[in-house]
């Protein structure tokens, strides 16, 4: 029988609840010059330069926004290298020799409680965006734009609820600097003067349940709860996640701010924390090391630049190591490859997952549904698929394919084992010819 695919293998286990390993000095950290959102960039140091941390360095360039490039360790600026992007090109690094000193930049200057209890919401917007905070969720939409809309909102919702496969940084993340989400809500709160906010956590995670609800009672009239939501995939996807917090259901495209609602990642959160109490760009992130090709899955806290490499001996290097690896920056569902190993750590990257290579024999398409039943947004998968194969253009724009949010499901609950979402991510891109 076909039924609609919400379970995915549960692979967290591999890592579970294991504390995060510190590897905060590498000999060398690693910029992207630039990245999907900016194709350009301009540098504001030249070889040999010595540099702070968190000193801002240069910048990126897109169509629509600049995004500041920050310095994320004290050290000298020698050069360029070429090394994979959490997008899976091969891209342009800015290289600095750490010095170990870890110097701040003079521009990080810790705000006091009284200096934070006067901000404006355009002040923090500016802070924000000066200090290039991002979605750290996977997303790497700047945050300071979230910022700027004037919609009056009534609900602050964070995602904590990283429902993909394999990853388990946001859950580290949330179990070791609890009062940092906390206080990085207050402050959203504040900004947006909204008396409401839920940290959506699935209903499994009785850990970090039990923990913030214990923090929450020393802080009565906050306005924060914890919200345990389904324990399926993809519960974390924004308009499921604001559906079963909410009970609002938003339309195709709409805005959450048109809802009164604007959500934040919680390593987000996190990020504005520290940008508004210490004026520091995010320089630090959890990440998580797992799959069944390396000997021992790890939580990290990692300094942004950090290259994969160094961390992978700490996981006991690879298992059967003269199998051909497979490489995903972010979830298997949603994450990109690459091709092998040389991969450095950026504001985005939540996981590197390493398997063994398997090879499936794709087999022709059923008819049976599946990928029909388990769509999120309701798409009808195999025509769009058969539509791309045929080059009919007026037939994928009728399908809609840009409604897809990339979930995998499609593919993940083929019976053929077609990768139907590559199919649907050609049409998305046929569709704006």
């Amino acid at each position: 029988m076909i039924a609609k695919t919400k379970g995915i293998k549960d692979t967290k286990k591999l890592v579970g609840s294991l504390p995060a390993v510190r590897y905060i000095d590498p000999k060398y950290i690693f910029l992207a010059t630039t990245n999907t959102r900016c194709s350009k960039f301009e540098l504001y140091i030249k070889e040999g330069d010595h540099v702070n941390s968190c000193q801002l360095i240069g910048k990126r360039i897109g169509p629509f926004f600049e995004q500041p490039i920050h310095s994320t360790c004290s050290g000298t600026f020698i050069g360029f290298e070429k090394h994979y992007h959490r997008s899976g090109k091969l891209t342009d690094f800015i290289k600095i020799e750490n010095d170990f000193k870890d110097t701040l930049d003079p521009s990080c200057k810790e705000r006091t409680p009284e200096e934070i209890s006067k901000l404006t919401k355009e002040e923090m917007t500016e802070i924000i965006k000066n200090t290039a905070n991002v979605g750290l969720g996977g997303s790497s939409f700047p945050t300071y734009i979230k910022f700027q809309t004037n919609e009056p909102i009534h609900t602050i919702l964070i995602n904590g609820i990283e429902c993909e496969p394999y990853i388990t940084a946001d859950h580290r993340l949330m179990l070791e600097f609890p009062y940092r989400v906390i206080n990085g809500i207050k402050y959203v709160m504040q900004a947006f003067n909204c008396k409401h906010a839920k940290i959506c956590i699935k209903k499994k995670y009785k850990d970090i349940k039990e923990t913030y609800e214990a923090i929450l009672k020393e802080e009565e009239g906050s306005g924060i709860e914890i919200c345990p939501l389904g324990n399926y995939y993809p519960q974390g996807w924004e308009v499921e996640m604001i559906k079963n917090a909410t009970g609002i259901k938003l339309n195709p495209g709409e805005l959450p701010s048109k809802r009164g609602i604007i959500n934040f990642n919680v390593s987000t959160i996190v990020g504005i924390y520290k940008a508004i109490r210490y004026n520091m760009p995010v320089i630090k992130r959890f990440i998580t090391i797992t799959g069944d090709g390396i000997n021992h899955p790890k939580n990290f806290r990692v300094r942004v630049g950090t290259s994969v490499k160094e961390l992978l001996p700490i996981c006991g290097g690879y298992k059967n190591p003269d199998k051909e690896k497979v490489f995903i920056l972010g979830g298997p569902m949603m994450g990109a490859s690459v091709p092998n190993d040389d991969v450095i750590i950026t504001k985005t990257v939540t996981s590197i997952i390493v398997l063994d290579k398997e090879e499936h024999r794709e087999e022709p398409c059923v008819r049976c549904g599946s990928c029909v039943l388990s769509c999120p947004v309701h798409l009808e998968p195999v025509q769009i698929m058969n539509a791309v194969k045929t080059l009919d253009k007026e037939r994928i724009k009728k399908l809609n394919p840009t409604r897809c949010i990339e979930c995998g499901l499609c593919a993940y609950s083929c019976t053929s084992k077609i990768n139907v979402t590559d199919y649907i991510r050609k049409a998305k891109l046929i569709a704006k010819l």
